[in-house]
C-alpha cells in the first residue's frame, strides 16, 4: 500500500514539472491547457484585395459640371466622341505638315503629344484602330514609316477642294472675329491654333496676302506676327441674335436672362416676373460694341460677355468650343476669370458639358432634339464621314 502512495505522489510531482501543463503567465485568466507552437503563420492582417476601396474625393477635374436630372447625353457623347478620334485629329493635322505626308515610325512614338496619344502607349496600337487611314511600310533604309493610305490621300483632295470653296466665308469669319477683339488685332500664332475651330485652313497665313483690303500683318519688337484689321464693315457688325431677333423677336427676348432680386412680399405672378426681369434683360449689348469703356462688374459688361461669347460660339463650325479655345481668346475678347460662373447661369441658351476643370460650351438652338447640328458646314459633314470611315476595317469600304 506504502508503494502505490509513493508512486502516485512521484507521478503527480512530475506532471505538474511538465512545460505543457504550467502556466506561464501569473494572469490567473490565461488557458491553463496553452499551445507552445508558433502562430506566425496565420493571416492576421486583411488582404489587400478584400480590403475595402476608399473612394477618391472628388475634384474639379474629375467632378461634372451638370447633375444627373440636367445632364444631356447627346452633348455629353459628342466630347465622348472627340475624346476618342483625338488621335485622328491630331496626327491627320501633323502628318500633312510633314514633307511628303510620312513620318519615321520611331519618331513617331516619341511624338504623344504632337499626334495625341497616352505617354507611354505604343502608336502600332492607335494606327491599327483606323486601317482605311493610316498605313506602315518598310522603306530602302530598312525602317519603319508612317503614311496615309491612298484612299485616305483621295480624302484630304476632297477636303482641299472644301476649303478652296468656303474661303470667302473663313475670310468674313476672321475679320467679324477681329472686330469684335480688343483694338481689333489678334496674334496670328493664336487663329492658327483654333484653325479646326473655325475650319481654317492650314495655309491661312499665307492666304492673307490674297486680302490686302481686310488685313494687314503687323510683326511686333519680341517677332511675334500680329494679325490686324483694315477697314470696319457695318454689314458684317450684325451679330447672329441681331438677325434673330428680327425674324422672332418674342424667342430672341428669352435667350438670356438677367433677373431682378425682388421680395416674396410683391407676390408676383410669372409673367410678371417674366415682364420685370425683361427690363434688366433688354436691351442687350451688342459684341461689335466697344466693351473697353463698360464698368467691368456692371449689367452692361455681362451683357456684353455674354453676347460676345454667343455671337463667337455662333462663328464656329459646330457651334461649340472648349475652355482652352475661350481662354486662348479671353484677353482680345475682354473676358475675366469668373466666365464659367457666367455661363452656368444662362442655361437657356448654353450647354456646359464635361468637368468642371475641363469643358465645353454648347449654343443649344444650334441643335435638334437628337444632338445634331440644324445647319451643317460642308467641313462638317466632310468631318462626319471621316470618323466613319476611321471606324471601318479593312475591306468594309466597298
Amino acid at each position: 500500500m506504502a508503494w502505490r502512495l509513493f508512486l502516485s505522489k512521484s507521478i503527480s510531482s512530475k506532471t505538474l514539472a511538465s512545460p505543457l501543463l504550467q502556466n506561464p503567465s501569473p494572469d490567473p485568466f490565461f488557458p491553463l491547457f496553452s499551445s507552445h507552437f508558433s502562430t506566425s503563420f496565420l493571416v492576421t492582417k486583411t488582404p489587400k484585395k478584400h480590403k475595402k476601396k476608399r473612394e477618391k474625393p472628388e475634384s474639379p477635374r474629375t467632378r461634372l459640371v451638370q447633375h444627373l436630372s440636367t445632364r444631356i447625353p447627346q452633348f455629353e457623347s459628342l466630347l465622348e466622341r472627340d475624346s476618342y478620334f483625338r488621335f485622328l485629329s491630331k496626327s491627320k493635322q501633323f502628318l500633312s505638315q510633314q514633307p511628303e505626308r510620312i513620318l519615321r515610325l520611331d519618331d513617331a512614338g516619341k511624338l504623344h503629344q504632337e499626334l495625341g496619344f497616352p505617354r507611354g502607349r505604343k502608336i502600332h496600337r492607335f494606327l491599327q484602330r483606323h486601317p482605311l487611314i493610316f498605313q506602315t511600310y518598310r522603306h530602302a533604309d530598312n525602317k519603319l514609316w508612317v503614311g496615309f493610305t491612298d484612299f485616305m490621300e483621295e480624302l484630304l483632295e476632297e477636303e482641299k477642294e472644301i476649303m478652296d470653296s468656303v474661303e470667302s466665308d473663313r475670310v468674313n469669319k476672321v475679320r467679324k472675329l477681329l472686330m469684335m477683339s480688343k483694338n481689333k488685332r489678334i496674334p496670328l500664332s493664336k487663329i492658327h491654333h483654333c484653325r479646326l475651330l473655325l475650319g481654317i485652313p492650314d495655309d491661312f497665313r499665307d492666304r492673307v496676302a490674297k486680302y490686302p483690303d481686310y488685313f494687314r500683318i503687323v510683326v511686333e519688337s519680341d517677332g511675334k506676327r500680329v494679325l490686324e484689321l483694315v477697314n470696319w464693315d457695318p454689314s458684317l457688325a450684325v451679330s447672329q441674335l441681331e438677325k434673330e431677333f428680327m425674324v422672332n423677336e418674342e424667342k430672341a427676348k428669352r435667350v438670356f436672362k438677367f433677373p431682378i432680386k425682388h421680395g416674396k412680399d410683391l407676390d408676383l405672378e410669372v409673367e410678371d416676373t417674366r415682364r420685370l426681369n425683361l427690363l434688366n434683360t433688354l436691351p442687350l449689348v451688342s459684341p461689335y460694341s466697344d466693351g473697353e469703356r463698360l464698368e467691368l462688374w456692371s449689367l452692361e459688361a455681362e451683357k456684353y460677355r455674354v453676347g460676345i461669347l454667343h455671337e463667337f460660339l455662333s462663328l464656329t463650325l459646330e457651334k461649340r468650343a472648349s475652355i482652352h479655345h475661350i481662354v486662348e481668346f479671353k484677353e482680345e475678347l475682354c473676358l475675366t476669370k469668373h466666365t464659367y460662373d457666367m455661363l452656368k447661369k444662362q442655361p437657356r441658351t448654353f450647354y456646359l458639358a464635361g468637368t468642371e476643370m475641363n469643358w465645353a460650351v454648347f449654343l443649344k438652338d444650334a441643335y435638334d432634339e437628337n444632338g445634331s447640328l440644324i445647319d451643317k458646314d460642308s467641313q462638317v459633314v466632310f468631318n462626319e464621314k471621316l470618323y466613319k470611315y476611321a471606324q471601318m476595317k479593312e475591306g468594309e469600304l466597298h
